[in-house]
């Protein structure tokens, strides 16, 4: 079966700028795809290009196996959600769902039905009637995402859908997408610069690099095999780069320090530490110069490190241990001019 959407060598220019270069992806029906970057690399513009709202430079974008080129927005079978979610004021909650169908020309009787059952799989059903200015919100945003779900698209685009709201809330709407992509039928490509939420709703994930596809694998591919400098530092790899040019990426979670300097361990000291709930993120400087960050669990029990993370201080020295095992060597030169 062809897939809902495919990518194929997609660019897209403002003026003299590439703002995506020659990208490919696909996408099978109730598969999420999760698009992974910093800012300015072409993630929100790749949404727009799908959606037809950029014009293509050069490549072609298909949906089972027909060229959109000549198919407006709003004939692409796309359901759209934004980090804004942009509701109409002067509509309720139901009025507000229903718009797209309405403008589809949709009869009344079928859009309300449509829209209550909209409404249901977000667990918005009770405040059909109620005013969009009295939401919070995380409401606001799971009455966007049903507005976007009530016309069944083929392809349901998240841009940050999520992004304004604080971090429990996040978490939580997360948590009730994830459960909705794996229900639903459709097809999710969703946009977000955030590791872990990408991490926790694609089943892979797609990082881009000032246009151009860096890499796409499942989360724990990603994380555990990043195929260039640029992914591991991206995701929060430690790239080190010797005398030589060469280059190679450690996690944090896989260095090892000590406060028993043994002698064939290269010293450091200890710059800054940061306390993250479920471990200590420590950041030292080793004698060669290198910044380095590691991961220390609270549960650690290390004796070398006292109390773990909460005994070591800034300034302090410390052995570096590094697993060699853990380790991945690229043969290209330092990602950074």
């Amino acid at each position: 079966m062809d897939p809902v959407l495919s990518v194929q060598g997609v660019t897209v220019r403002f003026g003299d700028h590439l703002a995506l270069n020659q990208a490919d992806l696909s996408l099978a029906a109730n598969e999420t795809l999760a698009v992974l970057g910093p800012s300015g690399s072409g993630k929100s513009t790749l949404l727009r290009a799908i959606a037809g709202l950029e014009p293509l430079a050069a490549g072609r974008i298909e949906s089972l196996g027909v060229d959109l080129a000549s198919f407006p927005t709003h004939r692409r079978g796309l359901g759209l959600m934004f980090q804004d979610a942009t509701l109409f004021p002067h509509r309720d909650v139901l009025g507000n769902v229903m718009f797209g169908l309405t403008m589809k020309g949709e009869k009344r009787g079928q859009s309300i039905g449509r829209a209550q059952a909209a409404l249901e799989l977000v667990g918005m059903e009770k405040f059909a009637d109620r005013s969009v200015s009295d939401l919070s919100g995380g409401e606001a945003q799971r009455v966007a995402l049903a507005r976007a779900l009530a016309p069944e698209p083929k392809l349901l685009m998240l841009d940050e859908p999520f992004g304004a709201l604080d971090r429990p809330r996040r978490e939580e709407l997360n948590e009730e997408l994830r459960s909705l992509c794996q229900r639903l039928p459709t097809a999710v490509l969703l946009v977000t610069h955030d590791h872990t939420e990408a991490f926790a709703l694609g089943d892979r994930v797609m990082v881009l690099r000032e246009g151009k596809v860096e890499q796409t694998a499942t989360p724990t591919d990603l994380w555990r095999n990043p195929a260039s400098p640029f992914v591991a530092e991206f995701l929060g790899w430690n790239v080190t780069h010797d005398a030589h040019g060469r280059v190679a990426a450690i996690r944090p979670d896989s260095i090892t320090l000590t406060c028993e300097l043994a002698t064939d361990q290269e010293r450091a000291t200890v710059v800054a530490r940061t306390f993250r709930k479920n471990h200590w993120r420590i950041r030292v400087e080793t004698a060669s110069r290198q910044i380095l960050e590691v991961e220390i669990a609270n549960s650690n029990s290390d004796r070398t490190l006292g109390a773990g993370g909460e005994g070591l201080a800034i300034g302090q020295s410390v052995g570096v241990v590094i697993d060699p095992g853990a380790a991945i060597s690229f043969s290209e030169l330092p990602l950074k001019p």
